[in-house]
Parts: C-alpha cells; sequence; structure tokens
C-alpha cells in the first residue's frame, strides 16, 4: 500500500518559487510600462512546460554562468504570476476571478502548452461561466480558433451557433468564418433557421472569399462562376435546396444555377413541376424544429406536426412534401398527459370528450416508432362507431424521421371511429384500438392493437403494442396568442414567446420518460377563425365594428 503526499509536495515547490536563492532563468513579462522580471528554475520550467522547453534548449546557459534570460511579452504580469504559481505547485483559485481574466489565463495556458490547465479552464468556463459567454460569444468563438488544443471551447460555440444562429450571425461577422467552421456549422441537422437564409449566408461567406465578384449577380462571367462555385464546393452539399418554397427557389436559386450540380438542379426543378416525381435517397432531410414553447410535447416535432397540418389540409401537392419548408397553419393545444393523469379510459374520457379536431400521438415501447391518428370529430364516452370521411391513421419510424411516413384515410367511413367508456382514442375496429380488457373503465389500458381493417392500409407489422406514456393536459388558451400573417415563422415564435413567456413556463412541463401518446386539438376552417384569428386580431387592435 502506497501513500501520496502531493499537497505538502506541492506546496514545497511554491516556496521554491518564492525562494530568492538557486534561481538560475530570469523572465521578463509584459510590454511597456506594464513590466515584470520573475526568477525561476530551469528544470522545474523545462519539465512543466513544452513552450518553455523548446525555448530554453535553444537558449542554455554558456560558459560565463550568465542566467538565462526569456521574454514573453504578449503575457501580462498579473495572468503569468497565476500562471507561474500553477507550474511550480499544481494549484490555481479562479474563484475570485472575472471571467475576462479566467480567459486571458486559458490564452496564456495555451502559448505555453500546459494541456492538463487548458482541458480545465474550458470546462470551468463552460459549466460556471456560460452566461457570461453567450453574452461575449464573438471573443469566445476567436479565441477558440487561434489552437486545436481550444477543441472544447469550438465545439461549445458550434452548438451555440446551431442553438441560437440568430444572436451569432447579429453579433458576429459571419464572413470570416473560416471553411471548416462553416461546414461544422451548416451540415448539424439542428441548426434553427430558415433554410434559405442558410444559403443567404453561404452566398455572403463565398463573395467575402472573392472580393474580386460583385455581389451583383448581373455583372457575373463564366469565370466569376467558376470561382464561387471551387470556393463553395465543399458548402453547397449541405444546403437543403429541397427545402424551399417554389417561390425561394425561383428567386433566390434559380438565379444561381450555375453554381449546382446540373443534375441536383434538374431534380429540383423537377420537383416543383412534377408532383409525381419521386424523391430520390441522396436528399437530406429538412432540418429539425424545436417544438419547445410552441408545442407541448416530448415526442413529436415541428417537423412531424407540418405534415399532419398537411395530411389534415389536403396539402400534399408531391411526394417532396416532408422536404418542404415548415407548413403550420393551426396551434395544438396538449389535453391529458398519462404520466401526470393516468392511463385510463376514465380520465381520456374526463379530459379529452367533446372537443373536436384532435390529433393522437402514440410512441411505441422499446421502440422510436409513432403511431397515432386525426379525429375530426368529437370523442364519446359511449354511442359506438361513428362515421367520417377525413379521418386517418399514420406511423413514423422515429421523431426525426419523417421521410417514410405511412398515412392510412378511412376506406369505411361508417366505421372511422369507435366510441364506449372502456377505450380511449380508436380509429376503426382495430386500426388503432386502446381499452381495457375487463369492464372497468378505471383500470389502466392493457389491450393495444394495430391491425387494418376499416383503413386503407396497415401502419405498423406487429399488431400489438404497449405505450410507456400518453398524454391529453389542456393547459393552454388561444386568447392570448397574437397572430400577425406577415410576419416569418420564426419571428411569430419569437413574438409568441415575448408576449405569453409566463404563461409558457407555468405550461411547460419535465418529463424524464422519452415515451408519450399525445393528443392535440387543431383547429380549422370556421373554428380557426373563432378560436385563433378573431381573438388574437382583437388584441391586436385590428378588428373594426
Amino acid at each position: 500500500m502506497s501513500k501520496q503526499f502531493f499537497s505538502g509536495l506541492s506546496q514545497n515547490y511554491v516556496e521554491i518559487l518564492e525562494d530568492d536563492e538557486y534561481y538560475d532563468v530570469t523572465i521578463e513579462v509584459g510590454e511597456d510600462p506594464n513590466v515584470k522580471i520573475f526568477r525561476a528554475h530551469m528544470i522545474i520550467l523545462y519539465y512543466r512546460s513544452p513552450f518553455l522547453r523548446r525555448i530554453l534548449s535553444s537558449n542554455k546557459k554558456n560558459d560565463n554562468d550568465v542566467l538565462t534570460h526569456i521574454k514573453l511579452s504578449n503575457i501580462s504580469p498579473e495572468i503569468f504570476q497565476i500562471i507561474l504559481k500553477y507550474i511550480y505547485g499544481g494549484v490555481i483559485s479562479l474563484n475570485e476571478q472575472e471571467p475576462s481574466e479566467i480567459l486571458k489565463i486559458l490564452i496564456a495556458a495555451n502559448q505555453l502548452i500546459l494541456q492538463e490547465l487548458i482541458d480545465y479552464l474550458q470546462e470551468y468556463l463552460i459549466e460556471n461561466k456560460s452566461e457570461w459567454m453567450d453574452q461575449y460569444f464573438e471573443y469566445i468563438y476567436r479565441t477558440s480558433l487561434q489552437s486545436n488544443s481550444l477543441l472544447v471551447l469550438q465545439q461549445y460555440c458550434t452548438k451555440f451557433m446551431a442553438k441560437s444562429p440568430e444572436k451569432v450571425f447579429k453579433s458576429l461577422d459571419f464572413t470570416s468564418l473560416p471553411e471548416n467552421s462553416l461546414i461544422s456549422l451548416i451540415k448539424r441537422d439542428d441548426l434553427q433557421m430558415k433554410e434559405i437564409e442558410i444559403w443567404e449566408h453561404v452566398l455572403r461567406w463565398g463573395l467575402e472569399k472573392n472580393p474580386t465578384i460583385l455581389s451583383d449577380l448581373t455583372t457575373w462571367s463564366d469565370d466569376d462562376f467558376n470561382m464561387m462555385g471551387n470556393t463553395l464546393q465543399n458548402c453547397l452539399p449541405l444546403v437543403r435546396f429541397f427545402s424551399f418554397s417554389s417561390e425561394d427557389f425561383f428567386q433566390k436559386v434559380r438565379p444561381y444555377k450555375k453554381l449546382l450540380n446540373r443534375q441536383l438542379y434538374e431534380e429540383l426543378l423537377e420537383s416543383y413541376l412534377n408532383p409525381n416525381s419521386e424523391p430520390n435517397d441522396n436528399i437530406l432531410l429538412p432540418r429539425y424544429r424545436n417544438a419547445d414553447g410552441i408545442i407541448d410535447s416530448k415526442i413529436i416535432n415541428l417537423n412531424i406536426v407540418s405534415l399532419i397540418s398537411r395530411w389534415i389540409d389536403n396539402d400534399i401537392k408531391s411526394k417532396f412534401a416532408y422536404t418542404r419548408e415548415l407548413y403550420l397553419p393551426y396551434e395544438f393545444k396538449l389535453l391529458l398527459r398519462g404520466s401526470k393523469d393516468g392511463f385510463t379510459p376514465k380520465k381520456f374520457h374526463k379530459l379529452c370528450d367533446n372537443v373536436p379536431h384532435t390529433v393522437t400521438f402514440i410512441k411505441i415501447k422499446e421502440t422510436e416508432e409513432i403511431i397515432g391518428g386525426y379525429n375530426p370529430l368529437e370523442w364519446k364516452s359511449s354511442g359506438g362507431y361513428y362515421k367520417t370521411k377525413d379521418s386517418f391513421i399514420f406511423s413514423f419510424k422515429s421523431k426525426n424521421n419523417f421521410k417514410d411516413p405511412i398515412l392510412s384515410h378511412v376506406e369505411n367511413m361508417n366505421y372511422a371511429l369507435y366510441c364506449h367508456a372502456e377505450y380511449g382514442p380508436a380509429f376503426g375496429a382495430y386500426d388503432i384500438n386502446i381499452n381495457v380488457s375487463e369492464d372497468d373503465d378505471s383500470q389502466e389500458y392493457d389491450n393495444l392493437l394495430s391491425m387494418q381493417q376499416y383503413y386503407e392500409k396497415k401502419i405498423r407489422d406487429i399488431e400489438d403494442f404497449s405505450i410507456e406514456d400518453y398524454e391529453y393536459n389542456k393547459n393552454s388558451t388561444f386568447n392570448n396568442t397574437v397572430i400577425k400573417p406577415n410576419l416569418g415563422f420564426y419571428d411569430q415564435i419569437e413574438l409568441q414567446k415575448q408576449i405569453k413567456a409566463k404563461e409558457i413556463n407555468n405550461r411547460l412541463q419535465t418529463s424524464r420518460i422519452s415515451s408519450i401518446s399525445l393528443s392535440y386539438k387543431a383547429y380549422s376552417g370556421a373554428d380557426y377563425y373563432d378560436n385563433i384569428t378573431a381573438p388574437a386580431a382583437k388584441f391586436c387592435g385590428k378588428l373594426t365594428s
């Protein structure tokens, strides 16, 4: 058994630093008028800092016993004092240091190649000074690019840019990004920015790298297109061109068609002109859109909501619908959450009966699969089968895979929906069936099936399934929602977040369970006007008597 006495050893080395005897190196630190001479010991510096080792190896003490002298003009004496104590004693205290000073220590540690300290300081800043780092992001970002040793900071900056790109582009000279940083940003699936804006930023970046090319496209020669194409050759494959609206494609992509691969451009053109054309397997899916603060859901994102909304409105004009920009004409309201309210038919009917236009989402246990259905009518506690031609059921392979969903419309409209006290949401006879096997509506669901009967196709191969959780919780109103049709989607989100901040904070609830079944209320037509547009317009003072 061995015992380590590092604390005492560290203190002894700090005492050596403070002792004026036996030093054999002087270090001149700083620039006039703030310059200070430090005394140190070659053997310690040699083995603690690879940077100082290189200097000492090429500047050894001469035969006359003259002290070795080192100059470090780009480090302040105050920062070097802290660094030198770390070099000797392996100790550093940051509690009294301002974040800006900690960053200066990190920059100095990086210069002296003190990797242990570099790693610690990066983690310390991220874990303890994140608000300051967000506020001074541009400074942090430029610092992170100084060295590959600052990889942790670089990763932090990349994630921050993906999460809050609008903040970055307002504070940062985007065109100064090196190519690898731009690529690491625009290749992210979770970049929260409209694709057309990403395209515009990529073009700006390319123009900055080619100062001889004018921004006026009408002046571009074939050589200009070739130069720009070479500059953007690694970026263009990462832009999700198929996500653009037809208007954006025509106005903002078509003029630059010489930059694009000919086959890509032809496929893009066909996707807008030929509704029967088939997407190829290489098309990049739209980026994931966070639903936080907009939709209270643990298992779906806005991409799925967009597809569901298109299905409700029968707005699937081509097989490229899943690649297009978000279609969000409705605001969905969560009615019930199983982990909070229970998994019983009784609770379902108490909270969800007599509410039209609901969408049910079910997360299958021990898989990533999501199934569900749309009911344009109302759920009831009795009545048996209900007739409608507008209901449908669906399935997704996972939350983030919305490329190959299965959509199944009702085939026998007389048996579209089934309502009973011992049933939850039931589509067809067994197309989606959730109920209890015993005559007790207070028991939890134990009979769950999905087999094709009255809908046009089956939505999953295995008929029985289990749900880990499900939701129905109506806990928000439309009356406080402000609708401004002229605002873009992301501006709309920001406006609603500002106005409804307190409401959203109260509404959102955390859950540690990932698999959830949801039912939402989706308004359309006259209902949408009565419940959303009219109250919102009145709130904005836009209605006139």
